[in-house]
C-alpha cells in the first residue's frame, strides 16, 4: 500500500559530512606525505557502512567543501576548472551518491565567477535561503523538496516529501567583502527559516532538514549572529539541523550546557543535531523514526538519535576504516598536478620553521608573514599620501593545534622552501589589505589579541592552563613594528563576543614604538588581509571603514615574491613581544610531542596525552 491508506512508520538515516575543506584524500600537501587521520575517502567507507544498515539513507553535505588545501587553490588558481568541468571534490561525491550541499562561507573565497562556475557544473543539488542579490531576490535556489519512496517497517513502499534548506553566516559581508560588496545581500539566518519553511511545508514538504553551516549558539539570540544550529532548532517545521563551520564535534561534552541539549540523544530542544568535526574525520549519523497518521495525512518525527563515527583512533594512532578507493581515482589528475605545484621550489631555507611555541613567545613562522606584509604595503604605498607614515603588520599563527587537532602545525625543514611551505605558513587565500589606526587603535587591537590566553592568578603554585582554546589562534595577531608585553595576571579587557567586558583592564604593557611609548594620536599604517580589515574576529575599530590598500594579491604571492627576492630565507624573531613574568607561578602550555625539541627556556614536558598532544610546564 501507499502512503495515505494507513498508517506507517519509516526508519529514515540522514549522513552529514561538513567542512571537507578539499581533503578529498588523507594527504597532508603541507608535509607531502599521506595520513590517515582525516580526509573523505577514509570518510566514504564509513558512509558505505552506514548505508548498507539501513534501507532508507539521505547523504548531504554542510559547507566550506571547495577552498582549504592546496587542491582547493589548484583547481581555483593554478589550472582553473573549465565552463562545465566538475570541481573534484564534487566529481568524488558524485560516486557516493550525496542528496544535496549547502554552501559555507568559504566557497565565496574564490569570488562568486568561480562560484558560480562550480555550482553550473555541480552534479548534484546545492541549496542556500540566505544570500540575496541587490535586488532582495534569491541569489540561488533556498530550498528543494525531493520526493523519495521508502520502503516502511513492514517493507511497504512509503512517499516522503524530504524538504532540503540551507544557510550561511551572514558575516560573509565582512569576510569576503572585496568580492561581494554590492553584488549580494545576506539574511539573517532564522529570517530566512521563517519566510521558506511554512512556504516547504504549504508545498507539501513531510521532512524539513536544515543544512546550516554554522556553528551551535548559546544564550540569547541576536539578529545578524553568526552561530545559529541551536536556534535554529526552535524554527517551527525543522526536523533536523546539520551544523558545522565550528569544526567541532556534536553530540559531545563540548555542547553539554547548551541549553535544551541532550548529548546521549544528539538532540537539542528534541530535534536531532549533528556537527561531524572537519576535514572528514568524523561522519553525522542522525536515526530517525518517522510516523505516517492517515487521518491528518502527516508524516512527524516521533523519535530521533544522532551520534558520530570516527574515522582515526587517536587514543592508538590509527585508521578505523580503509579508504575508499573511488575517491582517489575521482580526484587523481588533479591530486597529481597539485603535488606537482605545491612541490616547486621558491627560495633556499637556512633554518627550520615551526609553530609549536608560537602562542607562548614570538615565533618565526609569525614573523615572516609580517616581514613580507611590510615590505608589501610599504611598496604599494610608496606613492601615496600614507608614504611616510610607520608601517606595522598584523599577523597570527593559523596552525597551532586546538580545535584541528596535535598534527596541525607549522613544522618546515631546513633545505628548500616550496609553495607547499608557503601555503603551510599561511593557509588562506586572503588577499594584503591596509588600514590606517591610530596608536590608541594600535593598544586595542592587541588587548582583543590578547584574548587569547585565560586569567592567571599569581597566587597559585600549582600548575595553570594559559591557552583560552575557544578563541581561535588566527585571532592571537602578533603586531609586528611595535613593542609590548601580555600581562596574563589582568583578565582580557574584550569577550569572546569582541565586546568591552572588562573597561577597566590593560593586558598590554610597556607598548613602545622605536623605544618610546606609542603616541595614543599617532598615525600608523597596519598591513593585514581582508578578513581583519574588514571585521572578522570582530577587533574594535575594524569595520571595513579605515581601509586604505586593498590588494588585488594573496597574502600568499606577497609571501613567496618576498622570498623569491631574499633567495635564502633565514628564519628569526625579533621578540618584540613577551609575556610578562609571573614569579612563582607555573603555566600549563598544551603543544605536539614535537614541540619538545624546541623547548624554550623554563619549559619542562609534563606529559604526552592520550588526545595525540603534549603537555607541558613553563616557569619564569
Amino acid at each position: 500500500m501507499m502512503t495515505g491508506q494507513r498508517a506507517q512508520t519509516v526508519e529514515l538515516r540522514v549522513l552529514e559530512t561538513s567542512d571537507l575543506h578539499t581533503h578529498a584524500l588523507g594527504y597532508d600537501y603541507y608535509q607531502d606525505k599521506p595520513t590517515g587521520e582525516f580526509g573523505l575517502e577514509y570518510t566514504a567507507s564509513l558512509i558505505g557502512a552506514a548505508r548498507a544498515e539501513k534501507k532508507n539513507v539521505l547523504l548531504f553535505d554542510n559547507g566550506d567543501l571547495i577552498q582549504g588545501n592546496p587542491l582547493g587553490d589548484y583547481v581555483a588558481r593554478v589550472q582553473p576548472l573549465k565552463a562545465g568541468e566538475v570541481h573534484p571534490m564534487l566529481r568524488a561525491m558524485q560516486g557516493l551518491k550525496y542528496d544535496a550541499w549547502t554552501l559555507g562561507n568559504h566557497e565565496f573565497n574564490y569570488g562568486l565567477d568561480y562560484l558560480d562556475r562550480v555550482l553550473k557544473a555541480s552534479p548534484f543539488p546545492v541549496v542556500n535561503a540566505n544570500v540575496l542579490n541587490m535586488d532582495g531576490s534569491n541569489r540561488f535556489t533556498p530550498y528543494l523538496i525531493q520526493r523519495r519512496v521508502m520502503t516502511d517497517s513492514e517493507g511497504r513502499p512509503a512517499v516522503v516529501n524530504v524538504g532540503i534548506i540551507g544557510f550561511t553566516p551572514p558575516q560573509i559581508l565582512q569576510w569576503d567583502k572585496a568580492s561581494l560588496e554590492g553584488k549580494v545581500k545576506v539574511m539573517d539566518v532564522l529570517e530566512a527559516a521563517n519566510r521558506f519553511v511554512p512556504q516547504m511545508k504549504a508545498k507539501g514538504a513531510d521532512v524539513i532538514v536544515a543544512l546550516n553551516h554554522a556553528g551551535i549558539d548559546r544564550g540569547e539570540y541576536m539578529v545578524g549572529q553568526e552561530q545559529t544550529g541551536a536556534s535554529l532548532t526552535k524554527v517551527p517545521g525543522i526536523d533536523v539541523v546539520l551544523t558545522g563551520h565550528s569544526h567541532l564535534e556534536f553530540p559531545s561534552a563540548t555542547y553539554k550546557d547548551v541549553a535544551g541539549a541532550d548529548i546521549a540523544r544528539g538532540t537539542i530542544n528534541g530535534k536531532p543535531v549533528a556537527m561531524p568535526g572537519f576535514w572528514g574525520n568524523n561522519l553525522g549519523v542522525l536515526d530517525l523514526k518517522l510516523s505516517y497518521d492517515p487521518r491528518s495525512r502527516k508524516w512527524s518525527v516521533t523519535d530521533s538519535v544522532s551520534a558520530l563515527r570516527p574515522i582515526w583512533d587517536k587514543a592508538n594512532k590509527k585508521s578505523l576504516v580503509q579508504p575508499d578507493p573511488t575517491v582517489a581515482a575521482a580526484v587523481k589528475a588533479q591530486h597529481e598536478g597539485t603535488l606537482t605545484y605545491v612541490r616547486g621550489k621558491v627560495a633556499d631555507l637556512s633554518a627550520p620553521i615551526n609553530s609549536y611555541w608560537a602562542l607562548v613567545q614570538d615565533d618565526p613562522s609569525v614573523q615572516l608573514v609580517s616581514n613580507a606584509q611590510i615590505a608589501y604595503v610599504g611598496n604599494a604605498l610608496k606613492d601615496t599620501p600614507y608614504k611616510d607614515l610607520p608601517v606595522l603588520s598584523a599577523a597570527a599563527p593559523f596552525k597551532a593545534g586546538g580545535r584541528s587537532g596535535a598534527s596541525y602545525y607549522t613544522d618546515i625543514p631546513a633545505g628548500t622552501l616550496a609553495i607547499k611551505n608557503v601555503a603551510d605558513l599561511y593557509v588562506y587565500p586572503n588577499t594584503v589589505q591596509a588600514v590606517l589606526v591610530n596608536g590608541a587603535g594600535v593598544q586595542e587591537w592587541l588587548e582583543r589579541s590578547a584574548g587569547q590566553f585565560k586569567q592567571i592568578d599569581p597566587a597559585k603554585t600549582e600548575p595553570q592552563a594559559l591557552v583560552d582554546e575557544s578563541f581561535p589562534t588566527y585571532n592571537f595577531d602578533v603586531l609586528d613594528g611595535v613593542t609590548y608585553e601580555i600581562d596574563v595576571t589582568q583578565p582580557s579587557r574584550y569577550g569572546a563576543d569582541g565586546q568591552l567586558a572588562n573597561p577597566n583592564a590593560r593586558r598590554i604593557k610597556n607598548l613602545q614604538y622605536q623605544g618610546k611609548p606609542i603616541d595614543p594620536a599617532g598615525q600608523f599604517v597596519i598591513a593585514t588581509n581582508n578578513y581583519r580589515a574588514s571585521g572578522g574576529g570582530k577587533f574594535p575599530g575594524l569595520d571595513g571603514k579605515n581601509i586604505i590598500l586593498q590588494a588585488p594579491d594573496e597574502t600568499r604571492q606577497a609571501l613567496i615574491s618576498y622570498f623569491q627576492d631574499q633567495k635564502t630565507v633565514n628564519p628569526s624573531a625579533d621578540n618584540n613581544w613577551q609575556l610578562t613574568p609571573v614569579p612563582g607561578a607555573t603555566l600549563l602550555i598544551v603543544s605536539s610531542p614535537n614541540a619538545q625539541k624546541y623547548l624554550p627556556a623554563g619549559a619542562t614536558l609534563l606529559k604526552t596525552r592520550d588526545d595525540g598532544f603534549a603537555e607541558y610546564t613553563l616557569k619564569f
